[in-house]
């Protein structure tokens, strides 16, 4: 869906939505639509990347055909960068779980909020161990965050995938800036020799950049070092439609670059268990890879504002509601 504008991502997310629904058995549909009387209520709030059931729809029990479906809205809320991580995320679980290249038995849950077929506002979102979309669509735009995608192993090892890295490129983006930065540059940046054991912010209903460390101001590094932080929040970003990707980040030049920081902990090597962050005014990022001695990776990209399309409900209700 890369590059396509916004409002046709959103017709195409509801075309995609529509045919979803048209696959399902009406019992189906009923645990898809498994949701609360508005939009903003607090319970939609509640998540977790951790294992366990959710609300909505189990993908375990969907056919090919609903699979597909699924597989087609999943696409319409990412970039072809952002869909394929999902779909790695999904293929690194039937890793862990002994069922490399299988199809089946994947156990994510969907759930529809609102109508796709209306005028109001309406989303979806999919969620399982190591996996949280959350979409939300109205007449002005499309949200996708919170955005978490989790790799365990963050590195295969055996197998036909054996050295494949989910994330990667998230961590080695991370690595070249850190490592790359001398004297209090990397004191500044560095704010524990030892990780923590998770993103600071875990499962929290809200986004708090003041849980993260200050960390290293984009004002202070080097110009490559500044335009591989611009790199590493692109990376964050493009998971989203170009559209979207763009416009949150417009905002952060409209801010000014300068308001970004970084923050490291742990060690500097390959393998070295390690965590690292990303503050701005309206958005965070937060990736560790310390569980399962640096083997097992989480990554989440926060906004201020948007999570759960919590601007854009605002929007709505104040217009049609008063």
């Amino acid at each position: 869906m890369s590059g396509i504008p916004s409002q046709d991502v959103s017709g195409a997310m509801r075309e995609a939505a529509r045919a979803l629904l048209a696959v399902l058995e009406p019992e189906q549909v009923r645990e898809l639509r498994t949701m609360p009387a508005r939009l903003d209520a607090p319970e939609l709030r509640e998540w977790t990347y951790l294992p366990g059931s959710r609300p909505g729809l189990s993908t375990e029990g969907l056919d090919d055909r609903q699979r597909q479906a699924l597989d087609a809205l999943m696409a319409t809320a990412h970039s072809a960068t952002g869909a394929e991580l999902v779909r790695g995320a999904i293929e690194v679980e039937r890793h862990r779980r002994g069922r490399p290249g299988s199809p089946g038995a994947d156990r994510y849950w969907v759930r529809l909020l609102g109508d796709p077929g209306g005028e109001g506002p309406w989303g979806w979102r999919l969620n399982g161990h190591h996996l949280a979309v959350h979409v939300l669509v109205t007449a002005a735009g499309i949200r996708v965050t919170p955005h978490f995608v989790g790799s365990e192993p963050a590195r295969i090892d055996s197998g036909p995938r054996a050295g494949f890295r989910l994330l990667g490129p998230e961590e080695d983006l991370a690595r070249e800036l850190i490592t790359g930065l001398r004297g209090t540059a990397r004191a500044t940046a560095v704010f524990a020799a030892t990780p923590p054991d998770d993103i600071l912010t875990r499962d929290d209903p809200f986004a708090d950049p003041g849980l993260l460390p200050d960390g290293l101001p984009h004002a202070r590094m080097a110009p490559g070092q500044q335009r591989l932080l611009e790199r590493l929040v692109r990376r964050y970003l493009d998971r989203a439609p170009t559209a979207y990707a763009n416009e949150c980040w417009s905002g952060a030049v409209t801010r000014g670059l300068d308001s970004l920081s970084f923050a490291w902990a742990g060690g500097l090597e390959p393998g070295d268990r390690h965590y690292y962050c990303v503050r701005a005014p309206d958005f965070l990022i937060e990736y560790d890879n310390t569980q399962d001695d640096g083997n097992h990776a989480h990554s989440v990209w926060r906004h201020v504002r948007h999570d759960w399309g919590a601007d854009l409900l605002r929007g709505h209700y104040t217009d049609q509601h008063g």
